[in-house]
């Protein structure tokens, strides 16, 4: 049965990834029409259920962590950890947020500065609009985002290597469905649409990094902003991605994702001496007591009566982006945490990695920010920044000591967070189409780096990747209520977990 249901899902995910994918090359404006409307529908009618649900995670992780099931092993009781803390912070980091910090770290708090919200006073361009970009920006790259990938993968984990279960997304529902209904057509339907979502938010990053990547190398070398440069970037990271894929997680995925964390490092150190040291440890200060103070009402913040527009093309976004790949990061930090405390992970799933974005933000969000409170960009520059992010990043480093050392480095850093994602997204789609093997075959490894390619070649050729990550996050809405589910499951199932039941003392009697 187990095999007939991996070919199932296999098969499903499959012709559903094509009929999305073919539709949006074929009917490239009809269908960027459609699934622009559908986002906008879902959420404007349901941005409330985004934020409560997205605070709610939050809420959960933080309880977990803080109760009795903390101390659970997620394996035997005696198992230890398969990766060095480090390397397991590598990898989970740079599975989750990679690509989007180097694409937005400097883009998105000038994009508040200069288009602040309406109805909060503020005044683009001033001081007070850049404390506000700060604060936004920790928000949505802080504790939210993480909380969405953790709810998955800490209950996928605990099944995995406590439980014994396959690692595929519909396992983690069984104590609220029943053992009989593992093989009905609604598991099936979760795993398939977690593999699509998988696949979608690949392709997504796959397309915005070598858009980013070609826009640096033109910015630097002026090596051509063209089709041809960005299938050539597509295959060439393609082919490292099947390689450390097929290498498997011990050897090619862990290799990239420790350059990759080692890299990082030094670019926020290199950028941190060339740039505005006060300003940035100000950011850093002021920003985490806005982050703090105000959480409960940012989490929770929408107009009831007004205009949510800003909300929408962030907050919501985000939210919304997030939980389409919470499957995604969710089985991937699954697949790597085995050996570690529920409380382990929960501070190394939510509270490290929230911490390394909002050291990010503050180092590189300060680079663009002071440009535009001194007057060095205009207004127009600054806006110009904030609508074309892929270059955003090279205008700005430019404008400081080393410009061109930190833009090689940016572009270098783009290349490994960039294979990070896929190798991790390549790995979790075999895994999901092969029942949950943790060490899934290689030729379906092959087989979906490939597919990856070839989507995202085929979407960039029909105008953009815009349409397949809309329609992705619209497609996700269900894991609202799947993803609460998982929370509900996972806390049922720790409950009656060994650990926590009372020892039976003969003694006693």
């Amino acid at each position: 049965m187990k095999k007939e249901n991996s070919k199932t899902v296999f098969i499903a995910s499959i012709v559903l990834s094509a009929i999305v994918a073919g539709t949006a090359i074929i009917f490239s404006e009809g269908f960027a029409a459609f699934s622009g409307k559908l986002f906008t529908f879902l959420t404007t009618d349901f941005g409330w259920l985004y934020l409560l649900t997205v605070f709610f995670f939050v809420v959960f992780c933080v309880a977990i962590a803080a109760s009795r099931f903390g101390k659970i092993k997620l394996g035997d009781d005696d198992s230890e950890p398969e990766y060095s803390t480090v390397s397991w912070f590598a990898m989970l980091f740079g599975c989750g947020m990679g690509v989007g910090l180097v694409f937005y770290g400097v883009a998105e708090p000038i994009s508040h500065f200069v288009n602040p919200p309406s109805g909060m006073g503020l005044t683009a361009g001033t001081e007070d609009a850049a404390k506000f970009a700060m604060r936004s920006a920790f928000m949505h790259w802080g504790m939210s985002p993480w909380a969405c990938y953790a709810v998955v993968g800490l209950a996928l984990a605990y099944f995995m290597f406590r439980r014994k279960k396959a690692g595929m997304v519909s396992t983690v529902l069984e104590p609220l469905l029943g053992e009989h209904r593992m093989d009905g057509w609604l598991a099936k339907l979760i795993d398939v649409l977690a593999v699509f979502a998988t696949l979608a938010g690949v392709v997504t990053s796959l397309g915005l990094g070598t858009i980013q990547i070609n826009s640096g190398l033109n910015f630097l070398f002026r090596v051509p902003v063209k089709m041809n440069v960005q299938i050539v970037i597509i295959v060439l990271i393609t082919l490292v991605v099947v390689w450390s894929a097929v290498s498997g997680i011990d050897k090619g995925i862990k290799m990239i994702s420790d350059a990759n964390l080692y890299i990082a490092i030094g670019i926020m150190l290199l950028a941190f001496l060339v740039g505005p040291k006060v300003e940035m440890l100000n950011n850093l200060t002021n920003g985490m007591g806005q982050y703090i103070q105000n959480f409960i009402g940012d989490s929770l913040a929408i107009n009831p009566h007004g205009d949510n527009s800003w909300l929408g093309s962030w907050r919501v976004y985000y939210w919304a982006w997030f939980i389409a790949w919470g499957p995604f990061v969710g089985v991937f930090i699954a697949r790597i945490s085995k050996g570690r405390t529920v409380r382990e992970f929960i501070l190394g799933v939510v509270l490290a990695p929230s911490l390394g974005s909002i050291l990010w933000f503050s180092i590189f969000g300060s680079l663009g920010l002071k440009l535009g409170l001194d007057g060095t960009l205009s207004m127009d520059q600054l806006k110009q920044i904030a609508a074309q992010p892929e270059t955003g990043l090279f205008v700005v480093l430019n404008q400081y000591p080393l410009g061109k050392v930190l833009s090689i480095v940016a572009i270098v850093l783009l290349c490994t967070f960039f294979i990070t994602s896929a190798n991790s997204g390549t790995f979790v789609l075999s895994m999901l189409t092969s029942d949950g093997n943790l060490n899934p075959p290689n030729n379906r490894k092959i087989l979906w780096g490939i597919l990856q390619a070839v989507t995202a070649v085929g979407l960039l050729m029909a105008g953009g990747l815009k349409p397949l990550q809309t329609i992705s996050i619209a497609a996700a809405f269900p894991f609202i209520f799947i993803m609460i589910a998982i929370c509900i499951a996972a806390l049922k199932a720790m409950r009656q977990d060994p650990l926590m039941l009372p020892v039976h003392d003969p003694a006693k009697k």
